[in-house]
């Protein structure tokens, strides 16, 4: 009886993650289709054949379901860098669990992910509503991060900025490399990481050819 109950939930489970991921498909279609503020949810819940109450156990709303895929990757990176060895230098937890994600990404059943990643993070950028929330949960994805590095640290990042100047430091070198990586087009995982390994070694050469100097000229 156990077993077979067991086994209800386990499918039910499933169930509800396929119907979770059909909505996030079907919402991110219509909006690099017609646009984010052309979509309603309406037309989401129809796409997939549920009902807007199901839409709504699911997602608080349109910008929820815009930032899903966002979301999931801020919460797969927090994971790694929960998972890398106590003995890791702070970088390099940080970039190690970076790179776990980005492997997950380009070897995931989905050959599509990176091509589906850019114009989502073009469709973002380009909708005012969905930028400013993207920049409020990388705001919160920061502190998760800061506060992680302090955690490993033993140090308090209410006292000690430490923690939050490398977090700070890493998104820099990230951003550049992404902006880089997805203006050249060569959307691939491998690509991904050749350019971001390419961007830490600049930063790494800052230091060596005064750049970062506090000398003034």
């Amino acid at each position: 009886m156990q077993d077979t109950a067991g086994a209800a939930t386990g499918l039910r489970e499933r169930k509800k993650e396929r119907t979770r991921e059909a909505l996030i498909d079907a919402a991110q279609d219509s909006f690099l289709r017609k646009g984010y503020d052309a979509t309603t949810i309406d037309e989401i819940v129809a796409a997939v054949e549920v009902s807007r109450r199901t839409f709504f156990r699911y997602f608080a709303g349109k910008e929820e379901v815009a930032l899903a895929r966002a979301t999931e990757f801020e919460h797969l990176f927090l994971s790694a860098l929960r998972a890398r060895p106590a003995g890791e230098a702070p970088l390099t937890a940080l970039r190690r669990a970076g790179a776990a994600v980005v492997s997950e990404m380009d070897e995931g059943p989905d050959k599509d992910t990176a091509h589906e990643f850019l114009r989502m993070r073009s469709l973002i950028e380009g909708t005012p509503v969905l930028l400013a929330a993207s920049l409020r949960n990388a705001m919160e994805l920061e502190r998760g991060m800061a506060a992680e590095i302090a955690r490993r640290e033993g140090v308090d990042p209410d006292t000690d900025r430490r923690p939050a100047l490398v977090v700070t430091l890493y998104h820099a070198v990230m951003r550049v490399a992404m902006d880089e990586w997805t203006e050249v087009g060569t959307l691939d995982g491998a690509h991904l990481m050749r350019t971001i390994d390419a961007a830490w070694a600049d930063m790494s050469r800052l230091a060596d050819n005064g750049w970062t100097s506090e000398a003034m000229r």
